[in-house]
């Protein structure tokens, strides 16, 4: 069992309710239209950090960056060895999305820390993209990968 943070019991501890309120407070998080918009309009990099399972059952949003969760900083570090043509730098706006927009706050979080500080995160993940009527992109059995033509894109994914 891992040690509460340095200098507090583990009843001081901050339960994932209070931690996510403080990594929230630290940014604005935007809305599935406001993400839609700023990706359309070039001002923002969408990064889909939905494991490969919810990818499959629930589509892919057209044009977003699909870099798995426990590779995201790797990725996006604009310093980084490993990063992604698109880390293109620390004013980098990115939007963080994940299934229901939980652990979409923690990976934003954890790129502010890397210097991205216009990182925020999909109020709501995926989900809210879905349910806002904003394309969706569902693969063909058998397609490679996101980008590899073989899915139809279609609003909300219907």
């Amino acid at each position: 069992m891992s040690a509460p943070p340095v200098g507090r019991t583990a009843a001081q501890a901050p339960g994932i309710g209070e931690l996510l309120e403080r990594v929230r407070a630290g940014y604005e998080r935007v809305g599935a239209q406001e993400a839609y918009d700023a990706a359309q309009a070039g001002e923002a990099l969408l990064v889909d950090i939905r494991y490969a399972a919810l990818r499959e059952r629930d589509g892919l949003i057209p044009g977003a960056l699909v870099v798995e969760r426990n590779e995201l900083e790797w990725r996006l570090d604009p310093r980084g060895s490993h990063r992604l043509p698109e880390a293109t730098g620390h004013d980098l706006r990115v939007v963080v999305v994940c299934d229901e927009g939980y652990a979409s706050s923690l990976a934003a979080d954890s790129l502010h820390r890397l210097g991205l500080r216009r990182a925020t995160d999909l109020v709501g993940g995926f989900q809210a993209w879905r349910s806002a009527g904003l394309p969706v992109t569902t693969r063909a059995v058998g397609t490679a990968a996101p980008g590899v033509p073989g899915g139809q894109p279609t609003p909300g994914g219907q």
